[in-house]
């Protein structure tokens, strides 16, 4: 049996910061609260019992220093940055305050993004592209567990690929998702949104 673990970076903001709107455009590092949730992570994957096959992140390095607290904590190498984890770009909403973002899209696009992956006005996602990388991992032969470091922006085309929309796509920082493929190909979401 597979197993993936999709898990999201750690914070890039302290809690006092004022929210922005953060994609593929603005490469910044884990502050030290991300730096508290990636060893959580690494700590977490590291006391489970099983083998992990393939440690992968996206190329940003928010990503890249999340995964790399889970190798040194697991003893698995990094296997590098896949290119379709990466996180999307918001176009002209990148790097702005979330207010401004809220003001210029409205409540309803940011709601359909979150529900339903429907990508606000502007913003560069390449959804097809995204699905088809998704689907061929999945599709992908083997036992073991695989973990896949990337955002939130990534992260839900996983659940859309597999047909297995939620309530709400988001995945905080910190947290993970793992689901179970069997020697079938069925699918199994196990969890969502969990945090070490």
């Amino acid at each position: 049996m597979r197993r993936i673990f999709i898990i999201r970076h750690g914070n890039t903001f302290e809690s006092s910061a004022a929210a922005r709107r953060i994609g593929a455009a603005t490469d910044i590092p884990l502050v030290a609260s991300g730096h508290a949730q990636a060893e959580r992570l690494a700590a977490w994957f590291a006391a489970q019992d099983f083998p992990i096959r393939r440690l992968h992140s996206s190329p940003l390095l928010r990503a890249r220093q999340t995964a790399a607290a889970i190798a040194a904590a697991t003893g698995h190498p990094l296997d590098g940055p896949l290119p379709w984890l990466n996180e999307i770009d918001h176009g002209p909403d990148e790097n702005q305050p979330e207010a401004q973002v809220l003001a210029r899209l409205g409540p309803q696009a940011l709601t359909a993004w979150d529900e339903q992956a429907i990508p606000p006005q502007d913003w560069k996602v390449d959804a097809e592209s995204r699905l088809t990388a998704w689907k061929n991992w999945f599709a992908q032969k083997g036992e073991g567990a695989d973990l896949l470091v990337t955002s939130n922006g990534a992260a839900r085309f996983a659940l859309l690929a597999l047909g297995l929309p939620l309530q709400n796509l988001k995945l905080r920082t910190g947290a993970f998702g793992e689901l179970t493929i069997d020697e079938t190909g069925a699918t199994q979401l196990i969890r969502w949104d969990e945090r070490p």
